[in-house]
C-alpha cells in the first residue's frame, strides 16, 4: 500500500512494474542487468484518487499519460533496481501531491485611479505634440 497523504492510498495491485536495461554508460554490467524501473498506473480506472485530482493530473502530465489512460513513470538514475523503484515511487508521490493542490482562482485586477490618470495625461500630451505639427499658416 502506497500512502500519498492522509486521504490518498494506492494499492500495490494497481501498479504494474517492469524492469528493462538502462541506457547510457555503465560498463559491462549495463548489458546484463535490467536496472531501469518502469511503473504503469491506470489513472482512469483507479478508485483511489478523486476525480478532480485525476483531471488536474491529466492536464499537468499530458506527456506521461498514454491514450489508454496509463501514467508511465521511469527511473534509471541509479545502478540498482531497488533504488530506481524507490525513485519511481517518489516521482509518483510528487506528481499526485502536485495535482492534489487546487489552484487559486484568478481575480481580475483593475487599474488604479492614479495609473488611469497617468495614461490620460500621456494621451493629452501626445495629442498636443501632434496638433503643433503641420504647416505654418502664411500671412
Amino acid at each position: 500500500m502506497l500512502e500519498i497523504n492522509s486521504q490518498i492510498r494506492i494499492a500495490d495491485t494497481e501498479l504494474q512494474w517492469t524492469f528493462v536495461r538502462s541506457g547510457g554508460p555503465g560498463g559491462q554490467n549495463v548489458n546484463k542487468v535490467a536496472s531501469k524501473a518502469v511503473v504503469r498506473w491506470n489513472l482512469a480506472a483507479s478508485p483511489s484518487v478523486p476525480e478532480d485530482v485525476k483531471a488536474r493530473m491529466r492536464m499537468q502530465q499530458r506527456n506521461r499519460i498514454t491514450t489508454e489512460g496509463d501514467l508511465i513513470i521511469t527511473s534509471q538514475r541509479y545502478r540498482d533496481q531497488e533504488r530506481n523503484k524507490q525513485d519511481c515511487l517518489e516521482k509518483f508521490r510528487d506528481i499526485i501531491l502536485q495535482a492534489f493542490i487546487t489552484p487559486k482562482p484568478r481575480k481580475p485586477s483593475k487599474p488604479s485611479h492614479a495609473s488611469r490618470e497617468r495614461r490620460l495625461q500621456v494621451k493629452r500630451r501626445r495629442s498636443q505634440v501632434k496638433k503643433t505639427r503641420g504647416r505654418v499658416p502664411e500671412e
